[in-house]
């Protein structure tokens, strides 16, 4: 079901047998959707008149839901003159209207997005994580060596964040955990060197996939342009096609400020997707519009809950469902 079979079924009401990846994404984007529709709401107590300064209050709820302040601001002008056009005036019609535009311009900024998760063809396959401390970087890591371990997969972790105290023990706290190997150095050691020793191991010993973990000290952009760029360059002088994704965490959580992490590491360097973390524990779920909107990044895996399996591969269709149903009321038939 493309995004607009789906957007109508939501408008609809119709009742239908839900997937399991609908259930995922409604349960995990229960306070993002809540947040959604108690901004339209507060829109609307407060205006008798969809007015000029009706629009001016609109942006301002968007920018307060994380859609970002240019698709905020985007939504607001194509929406004036939808209204104008259409001469709509009925509070539900026009809340109605905003969601539409939201659908839409969501899908038209991702037609050429690619949103899977890239591998080898032949070899190992290498992804290798950026992003700050403490966006669940590495729960990510070991739940991700988890899945694939589970497929039957060969993995193998690389604790290339060798600054951070406890950083290497936590990675090899998720290799027992989920019984993977990890290659690591003493704390302080030359990431790259981690990194030339987990590819050797990979190469020699035939593992599947290698899931590099690296320090995320945006303080001295500079400093981690030259680290990430070692390392990048270690992992492709020994396996050339290498690495096949890219992988910045963000927080969900931190709505606006994961935005600019965002924009900051995509600086530094060549970010191939975005992996976005505890977006069930946020009322910030419209995060994801302002990333494909402003960015132009495709998410390619979420957190939707505490669980193994809870981190889920990014499903853009389901994400529009799980944000907005419910929020849409069907138009009222005709007598």
């Amino acid at each position: 079901m493309g995004f607009f079979d789906k957007i109508k079924h939501v408008f609809s009401g119709q009742e239908e047998v839900q997937t399991v990846e609908e259930k995922k994404y409604e349960k995990g984007l229960e306070k993002s959707r809540k947040t959604f529709g108690d901004k339209l709401n507060e829109l609307f107590a407060n205006f008798r008149s969809v007015d000029e300064e009706f629009f001016e209050e609109l942006e301002e709820k968007l920018i307060e839901a994380d859609v970002g302040f240019e698709t905020a601001v985007k939504i607001s002008e194509e929406l004036q003159e939808e209204v104008k056009l259409r001469n709509v005036k009925d509070k539900k019609d026009v809340s109605n209207a905003i969601i539409e535009k939201l659908v839409s311009l969501y899908e038209a900024e991702g037609t050429t997005e690619d949103n899977s998760l890239h591998f080898s063809q032949e070899g190992t396959t290498v992804f290798l994580f950026v992003g700050v401390n403490g966006v669940g970087k590495t729960t990510t890591i070991g739940k991700l060596a988890h899945r694939y371990r589970k497929e039957g997969k060969k993995v193998l972790l690389a604790a290339a964040d060798t600054f951070r105290a406890g950083a290497i023990e936590q990675l090899v706290e998720w290799g027992r955990r989920v019984d993977v190997e990890v290659v690591r150095k003493p704390e302080r050691s030359d990431p790259a060197a981690v990194v030339f020793d987990a590819v050797q191991k990979a190469k020699n010993e035939n593992y599947d996939i290698l899931l590099v973990d690296t320090a995320g000290r945006l303080q001295n952009k500079v400093n981690l342009m030259n680290e990430l760029g070692k390392i990048a360059r270690v992992i492709t002088r020994e396996l050339p096609n290498a690495p096949q994704e890219v992988l910045l965490a963000l927080d969900a959580t931190t709505g606006q400020n994961a935005l600019t992490q965002a924009k900051q590491f995509k600086d530094v360097t060549n970010v191939t997707g975005i992996v976005l973390t505890k977006l069930d524990g946020t009322a910030k779920g419209g995060i994801v519009l302002a990333i494909r909107n402003e960015l132009h990044l495709p998410v390619k895996l979420v957190g939707l809950g505490e669980k193994m399996d809870d981190l889920r591969d990014f499903e853009p269709v389901e994400f529009v469902y799980g944000l907005f149903n419910g929020l849409v009321e069907a138009p009222k038939e005709e007598n």
